[in-house]
């Protein structure tokens, strides 16, 4: 599939959601992405790609605009809005089923969005470190007004790290 997408020029849409894809799948996709200029929404969930493959998608997607949809693990993700290429204050992506791999594509996307001052990933099926991710990047980024993470498993160590944050950054 990977060969393949690298030399699509016709393909726009791709469901390949419950299969078998796992990680080597997941990283020949992402790489396939770097030249692709016509493929605008994939759906990969239930394919268990984990951190290793959504961090090959979140590399590959900084050198591809076109791909305007991902679902890694759960929900559409709207990338232009993630990226600030379509701006937006506020992205509500609570309650969605977002995992740990989409954690990992939004972390990568929001860095460079100077527009996004409002989001909300909470109630999702988040872990502490794929909600720490967010919270690493808001610290270099300092744009967030409001950081929805309500309901991600964070813990003592988490919130002992979020609490540093907060204490100086006004969210």
């Amino acid at each position: 599939i990977g060969e393949a997408l690298a030399v699509n020029e016709v393909l726009t849409s791709l469901n390949l959601c419950n299969n078998n894809i796992h990680v080597t799948g997941a990283i020949a996709i992402a790489e396939a992405l770097r030249g692709n200029g016509v493929l605008k929404e994939l759906n990969l969930r239930f394919n268990s790609i984990g951190p290793t493959g959504a961090t090959a998608f979140a590399e590959a997607l900084q050198g591809n605009e076109v791909l305007t949809k991902l679902n890694l693990d759960g929900h559409e993700l709207d990338l232009p809005k993630l990226r600030g290429t379509d701006p937006v204050e506020s992205l509500d992506l609570s309650s969605e089923y977002l995992g740990p791999a989409s954690a990992i594509v939004i972390t990568s996307l929001i860095a460079g969005n100077v527009v996004l001052t409002s989001l909300d990933v909470g109630a999702n099926g988040l872990t502490e470190e794929a909600a720490l991710g967010i919270v690493r990047v808001e610290r270099q980024r300092k744009k967030l007004t409001l950081l929805g993470l309500g309901r991600c498993g964070i813990g003592p160590t988490g919130a002992a790290e979020i609490a540093e944050h907060v204490s100086g950054s006004g969210v």
